[in-house]
């Protein structure tokens, strides 16, 4: 088994532990905001992280109706720019907490006022000490180079913030079912995800697909493939891909469509009619028993009920299709070429 796989099961474990590690903090940062009267929020982050970042986004701004954006490091750490963050919520996300860019985010965020919350791995991490909250992801050591159980605890700590500052006891329950709706698709969609990879082990590029939510979990999808499998995916808002990238496609590109039967039904409907259309036969992850019915190449995954919390299962199968097309190429998830554990960018 390699690491990659090991931690990939070990989600549902690591995300009902979550909440309980960071209660009080919770508390206490939601009590803050609500005195200060916080309307805006700013991220600082990279790769992974950046992905939980947009995830954090929607629910903010779902739930909350905070508006958010993803800070500009370099503004700061290239250019010595002053950041206008005295009345934000500022975000610092890295699983190592050694992100210098993230870092320098948050110290102008406290030399500003603002309030400023670290979402790492590690409760010793610089980002950690400087932040004045910490939430920690609680995820136990990971080894694979490729992030797995610290993208969903990071994504699920974003998830608490915006469910008890908005005191949304329904989106708040719903988190709280996500482990052992995790546990249950780890235990019954295993095969029908590994059956999927033969057709994709010798493609040289492709595009993830999907909107809202779940957009965050098709970038990470992409990056996984990417980093695991050294093939050159792309992922895309359906939204955006008409822009522009559509025009990449013909019958012999492979597509990965995360088609939620949720408020994005219509936009899955439409590409992949789209695609079809073009000659592709899109590898469709559903929780929509009609369509997986209605098209073969499919994965059901469970039903969650809530579209904000579906897109952790979208996370577990890009991980396990990661993990899977890579080993089936004979590499190593857990040691990609050229890359380490912890990246460090200014």
């Amino acid at each position: 088994m390699t690491k990659m796989l090991k931690e990939i099961l070990e989600q549902p474990s690591v995300l009902g532990n979550v909440e309980k590690a960071n209660e009080s903090t919770l508390k206490a940062l939601v009590s803050e905001l609500n005195e200060r009267k916080v309307t805006h929020a700013t991220f600082a982050a990279r790769g992974t992280s950046d992905h939980a970042s947009i995830y954090g986004q929607y629910v903010l701004g779902k739930f909350k109706g905070v508006v958010s954006s993803l800070a500009l490091p370099s503004c700061i750490t290239l250019y010595d720019g002053k950041l206008s963050l005295e009345n934000d919520l500022v975000f610092g996300v890295s699983q190592s907490g050694k992100a210098a860019d993230a870092l320098a985010v948050i110290e102008q965020g406290n030399a500003a006022g603002a309030v400023t919350v670290a979402i790492t791995n590690d409760e010793t991490s610089p980002l950690a000490k400087q932040a004045k909250y910490h939430l920690f992801c609680n995820a136990g050591l990971e080894e694979s180079v490729a992030a797995t159980k610290t993208f969903t605890s990071q994504m699920f700590l974003l998830g608490l913030v915006a469910a008890y500052w908005s005191n949304n006891s329904e989106f708040l329950a719903a988190l709280r079912e996500v482990p052992q709706f995790a546990q249950q698709m780890l235990d019954t969609c295993q095969d029908d995800i590994i059956s999927k990879v033969p057709k994709f082990r010798f493609m040289k590029e492709g595009f993830v697909l999907s909107r809202g939510y779940s957009y965050a979990v098709a970038l990470e999808a992409a990056l996984k493939i990417q980093e695991t499998c050294y093939i050159k995916m792309k992922g895309y808002a359906i939204s955006d891909f008409y822009h522009g990238p559509l025009a990449q496609l013909d019958k012999d590109v492979p597509v990965i469509i995360f088609a939620n039967n949720g408020k994005i039904a219509n936009d899955v409907k439409e590409i992949v009619a789209k695609v079809t259309e073009i000659g592709i036969d899109p590898l469709i992850v559903t929780n929509d028993i009609a369509l997986s019915e209605k098209k073969e190449n499919t994965v059901l995954i469970p039903d969650t009920g809530c579209e904000a919390t579906e897109a952790f299962l979208y996370a577990i199968f890009a991980q396990r299709f990661a993990e899977c097309l890579s080993t089936s190429k004979n590499l190593c998830p857990d040691t990609p070429r050229l890359l380490k554990k912890v990246t460090i960018t200014k």
